[in-house]
């Protein structure tokens, strides 16, 4: 089979003919038609990801949509010809994305949502289970809170927006000023975080209480600004970015919470796993309700474009994910 292959960190990326995997126990093998790219991925491949725990020869590639072709010994759930998605490999030891078929964790998957391409399916995986286990499993976001998403237009925020506009709460986001279109269309009331300072927004849309939960997806000074921006003793904090050295006296001066998420845990361990498939069901039902829409970037690319693609993220340049076609 076709594959994109890292030789070594900050090296090229190659298309290569590679052995096609066997689907093992417990495994689905999966044709894969498209291959979302995260900023994560553009950092494993430069080699600033110690925590992804990469050894080249490697295959990138966390996100994928694609179609069973082969179900190994023990699975149920999946059939041949199911289309699915998940975020599956491309981390420690499991084969990535960026490749015609993928042997992968039959937990880790979910039937694509019926309403989205696959190029959209591709889209979500990784940007949805972070939001879910931020908002959902550490924050218990529901009805009548207030929640403030951190980078309200980037990938895991707009989802987050719409995570938790769909159970119920009243969500704000910050973003620059040309991006509050966007963030209002996604359900949140913009905050342009370039002209208002912490204690302006919290003072307006909270009457100085603060935040119920707020998310953190951008890190270092706007996790410190979230200490700031949470409600008192009832407050929780939830960083997806924690890197950095943070005082914590402010949170605790509100006697406020935290939590941290580290997506990649339940693939780097092989614990937690079937939950990743849980909440791509749940999200799944979300976007056949027309409650969750992935933001894409436009232009298309192939395995040989993948380091433009790769170029787009890091560039910022992107209009939304960037995606590959991985087979039309």
């Amino acid at each position: 089979m076709r594959a994109v292959v890292l030789e070594d960190f900050a090296g090229p990326l190659e298309v290569r003919e590679i052995d096609r995997p066997t689907p093992g126990e417990g495994q689905v093998l999966v044709r894969v038609h498209a291959s979302g790219v995260n900023p994560l991925d553009t950092k494993i491949r430069a080699g600033r990801a110690a925590h992804a725990r990469v050894r080249p020869p490697a295959v990138l590639g966390m996100d994928l949509a694609g179609q069973v072709v082969e179900t190994g010994a023990g699975v149920s759930g999946f059939t041949p010809g199911d289309e699915v998605y998940g975020l599956t490999g491309g981390v420690g030891d499991l084969q990535g994305s960026l490749a015609q078929f993928a042997a992968v964790d039959a937990r880790l998957l979910a039937r694509k949502p019926a309403t989205l391409s696959m190029r959209e399916a591709a889209a979500l995986p990784l940007a949805v289970i972070t939001a879910w286990e931020g908002l959902v499993d550490r924050a218990g976001v529901r009805a009548g809170q207030k929640v403030l998403v951190h980078g309200g237009a980037g990938g895991v925020g707009s989802v987050a927006v719409q995570i938790a506009a769909a159970r119920g709460a009243e969500v704000f986001a910050t973003a620059s000023a040309a991006r509050t279109p966007l963030v209002r269309r996604l359900g949140a009331v913009p905050i342009d975080y370039t002209s208002v300072p912490v204690d302006r927004y919290v003072a307006e849309h909270t009457g100085g209480a603060g935040f119920d939960i707020v998310f953190d997806t951008v890190g270092g000074p706007v996790l410190d600004a979230s200490f700031e921006a949470v409600r008192t003793y009832t407050g929780h904090v939830v960083s997806a970015l924690g890197w950095g050295t943070h005082a914590l006296a402010p949170l605790s001066f509100r006697a406020a919470t935290y939590s941290g998420i580290f997506t990649l845990l339940p693939m780097l361990t092989g614990r937690g796993r079937e939950h990743h498939g849980e909440i791509l069901r749940e999200a799944a039902a979300l976007v056949d309700e027309g409650k969750l829409r992935p933001l894409l970037d436009g232009t298309r690319y192939t395995l040989a474009d993948v380091a433009d693609a790769h170029r787009s993220v890091e560039s910022g340049t992107a209009d939304g994910k960037v995606v590959v076609d991985v087979e039309p």
